[in-house]
């Protein structure tokens, strides 16, 4: 820790030196495909919102410990001997042993065959399929060994803890309780094997386990009912399972040892899609701190279009077409109408993200603001008409042809970043700072143009191929003239010498060939000075006006794509000695959090992030490829030289 902000917090508790947080990395990640959760090495589910993962929270204790939370485990003990997941799933196994037996909880976010059959669904625009969310949170319980005394805890607090829930016995049993949660969150009923007793805002249940003993909890929100036997719930756990080993075996994924890695990424990235839309949040969570009792805390239960290329890119490479087209589909919405593009929207597509904050919250380990919403929705930032162009030819590419209602879309991208590619803007870290001419958002605009007109020529519009690909060698001739120093190296803005690792992108984006030497200097550059300890900073803090205080850890994300640079440029034994010492610091669950903290190896941000896990897919295809000598097959174009 690097010191703590004081906090009144809903609960507030003297500070000891001791944080009353898990680590960031510690937490577990489920999902259904349309609400996740985090669960805490102690069983306590600490973050769920419902019935979207951008809804207001019923569960919120990783923000402040008096916010809400639903544990299952042994009672008196909190720390378990083992947590993994059961194989090719997103099913979490927590196994504990306490001084008189062995208990293992097995947790779960239900799937189930399609279940809108006599009406359609109000949420989903994408094809439906056989599968379909539950809308059912399973926890099942055994006891192994011995004899345990098992507890279950659930307190909601609705709205970010601004709000109290009612419960209610269902029948004339114990069994069954429902909480009335209000008109923003649907009730959460809950169904068990055990006896529920109502204390005040909690349910709770006790029992004593003997060897072979079996129970369950249910929490559902939705119209599905939950189990009401241990076999059902049996019954239920087997079909979710087989549903996310069904789905992981449609991927594609090398025989080698860093397997396991892309597959944890692969599900882990299913799990952060909302598939009533094809939407890919960026995280689960909101204001999970970069820098330790900071206020870089943001809200990235969002879907940003930036991440469309490397989204698609890393699907696509997997082998994972549904769900790449599902998100390109998403993209397509999105940019219907004639609309102005944004860089974010919110997964049903909602284009107004005003961001909020929530003093009555403590915070992750005081980390102060705590952020709903994202301000930057409507920020100026020049890279979303590239990474919109991007998607569409590694689309159209993908398939051979542009489908006729893309043209208008692709018209309008190019014509925006024709237009505005010369003013400056936020930049692909949305800094808050002034504006700036950032090197890589002009990047970015020439992707735009470099890919319209690849596309253009795909259309048969040899014209605008030719008009467009002209506007891209005057961007290209511009970047090259003013964006780089007197060393040869890319730099973060026009005139300035500092470093950005953004620039790492101009080999993987094909603006340039490996051989150049500038590609090399930059990609060196920033390996040996934009590092601490080995890992990669977004941009040194003293030398980027972003308009925050304070220092922010290395981006993960960073880190991989230096890996796949690495690589490009020929450095193949150095790219994978990155790699390997980044897959070192994947969490015990082989999850990754934005940031990791140099020297303690502390994972840092929202948690899961989706872009993290797809510049790992990146990084790891590109070290595999290199080693097999087999040329790296991406989708990111065909280097044209400057």
């Amino acid at each position: 820790m690097r010191g703590h902000r004081s906090s009144e917090g809903l609960f507030p508790q003297p500070w000891d030196g001791r944080s009353k947080f898990p680590h960031i990395g510690e937490y577990g990640f489920l999902s259904d495909c349309e609400a996740n959760a985090l669960i805490a090495p102690s069983g306590s589910v600490e973050w769920m919102c419902l019935p979207r993962p951008d809804s207001p929270s019923v569960f919120a204790k990783i923000l402040d410990r008096g916010a809400g939370h639903f544990r299952v485990g042994p009672h008196g003990v909190r720390v378990p001997v083992a947590r993994r997941y059961l194989p090719g799933t997103l099913i979490l196994e927590t196994t504990w042993q306490t001084e008189t037996g062995w208990l293992v909880v097995r947790d779960a976010m239900l799937m189930g065959p399609w279940h809108d059959l006599e009406s359609r669904s109000g949420t989903h625009r994408r094809t439906p399929t056989d599968d379909d969310a539950e809308h059912i949170l399973l926890r099942t319980i055994k006891c192994v060994s011995g004899t345990v005394d098992l507890e279950v805890e659930c307190e909601p607090r609705p709205d970010y803890a601004r709000a109290e829930v009612d419960w209610e016995y269902k029948n004339s049993g114990y069994s069954d309780v429902v909480a009335h949660v209000g008109d923003a969150t649907p009730d959460l009923h809950l169904r068990s094997s055990l006896r529920f007793g109502l204390e005040g805002k909690r349910a709770t249940a006790r029992t004593r386990m003997t060897q072979g003993a079996e129970h369950f909890v249910a929490m559902s929100w939705g119209s599905q009912e939950p189990p009401t036997t241990y076999a059902e719930a049996l019954d239920a756990m087997w079909r979710t399972e087989r549903f996310w080993r069904d789905w992981i075996t449609q991927g594609t994924f090398p025989d080698h040892p860093w397997r396991v890695y892309l597959q944890r990424s692969a599900l882990t990235l299913k799990g952060l899609t909302y598939s009533p839309t094809g939407a890919l949040i960026a995280a689960a969570t909101t204001s999970l701190p970069e820098t330790p009792g900071g206020e870089r805390n943001w809200d990235y239960r969002y879907a940003w279009i930036r991440d469309s290329t490397f989204a698609l890119w890393g699907l696509y490479t997997l082998g994972l077409e549904r769900e790449a087209n599902d998100f390109f589909s998403f993209i397509q919405d999105v940019c219907r109408d004639n609309r102005q593009l944004q860089i974010m929207y919110g997964v049903g597509g909602e284009e107004t993200l005003e961001e909020f904050e929530l003093p009555h919250l403590s915070g992750y380990e005081g980390a102060q603001p705590v952020r709903v919403g994202n301000a930057a929705y409507d920020q100026r930032q020049h890279d979303v008409w590239g990474a919109v162009l991007d998607s569409v030819w590694l689309h159209a590419k993908s398939r051979d042809q542009l489908p006729e209602s893309l043209w208008p879309i692709l018209k309008r991208q190019v014509e925006e970043a024709m237009k505005h590619w010369h003013e400056p803007d936020r930049g692909i870290w949305e800094v808050r700072g002034e504006p700036q001419h950032f090197t890589s958002s002009k990047l970015m605009c020439w992707v735009a143009m470099d890919r319209g007109a690849k596309l253009a020529r795909l259309y048969d519009e040899p014209d605008y191929a030719k008009a467009w690909q002209k506007i891209a060698d005057e961007i290209a001739d511009d970047i090259c003239s003013k964006g780089v120093d007197d060393r040869g190296v890319f730099t973060q803005r026009y005139g300035d010498p500092a470093l950005d690792a953004s620039l790492l992108l101009v080999p993987l984006l094909r603006f340039l060939p490996s051989d150049d030497p500038r590609v090399r200097a930059t990609v060196l550059a920033i390996a040996d000075e934009l590092t601490e300890d080995g890992l990669v900073l977004r941009y040194r803090t003293d030398e980027t006006d972003d308009g925050l205080r304070g220092e922010e850890g290395s981006f993960t994300i960073c880190s991989f794509w230096l890996v796949s640079a690495l690589v490009e440029i020929g450095e193949v034994e150095r790219a994978r000695a990155l790699c390997e010492r980044l897959l070192g610091y994947a969490s015990s669950l082989d999850l990754y959090a934005e940031e990791i903290e140099p020297g303690s190896g502390r994972h840092l941000g929202n948690f899961p992030q989706a872009f993290t896990h797809l510049a790992l897919i990146n990084a790891v295809m590109h070290v595999i490829k290199a080693e097999s000598g087999e040329a790296e097959k991406g989708y990111f174009g065909v280097v044209r030289p400057h």
